[in-house]
């Protein structure tokens, strides 16, 4: 059995339908077995160490932005290279308009990067990833247990719709300002904390 990483990056930790959507999949444990779980604040550095092969890339200070500016959940799944394959291959794609119909990312993604989870590629790759990780959170326990349902509305395709709008240059304004109210409707988040949710999302759209 190998270990794989995982994290529910902001736009499915906060958006509770989504995340509720996701952690139903994940707490089937089929052919793996989630060993540890916990809301956790990844430091700028922890984040560009894990991403460093995509560092000078245009979106990268947006990415670190994204992975930091709110509390995330992180845990550690051990699974055979076979099982790990196919829960990647149920996952979805990386970019949003190229995840295969059916996966979670086609299912909950919002645009692009923003692809609701994390989780490691390759046995190889995730030990790696939770060596790396454990040295700043414990991956050796379950201390979060989420929901497998949610009463908030799930605005993701009226929120792809409007990200595209904003990434294309198409009533930003008004979209954005739309964007914002989709996200608290979706989220229980107020304040600083819904304001850094808005401002992470829209990050990624410019």
């Amino acid at each position: 059995m190998a270990d794989a990483l995982l994290i529910f990056k902001p736009d499915a930790a906060y958006r509770l339908a989504a995340r509720a959507g996701i952690w139903r999949w994940l707490a089937t444990e089929r052919e793996w077995k989630l060993q540890s779980l916990e809301w956790f604040q990844p430091p700028a550095s922890l984040i560009e160490n894990h991403y460093d092969f995509l560092q000078g890339r245009p979106f990268f200070p947006w990415l670190v932005d994204f992975m930091t500016a709110l509390p995330v959940v992180v845990g550690r799944v051990t699974a055979s290279a076979q099982s790990l394959k196919q829960m990647r291959y149920e996952l979805g794609e990386t970019q949003i308009a190229k995840s295969r119909p059916g996966s979670l990312r086609e299912r909950y993604g919002i645009f692009g990067g923003l692809n609701c989870l994390h989780l490691s590629d390759a046995p190889e790759t995730g030990a790696a990833e939770v060596k790396r990780w454990s040295e700043f959170v414990q991956l050796d326990q379950v201390k979060v247990q989420l929901e497998v349902e949610s009463d908030k509305l799930d605005h993701t395709y009226h929120l792809r719709s409007l990200a595209t709008q904003v990434a294309n240059g198409i009533h930003v304004e008004l979209a954005s300002k739309v964007i914002g109210e989709l996200l608290a409707e979706e989220s229980e988040l107020i304040g600083d904390q819904l304001e850094a949710l808005r401002r992470i999302t829209l990050g990624a759209l410019s």
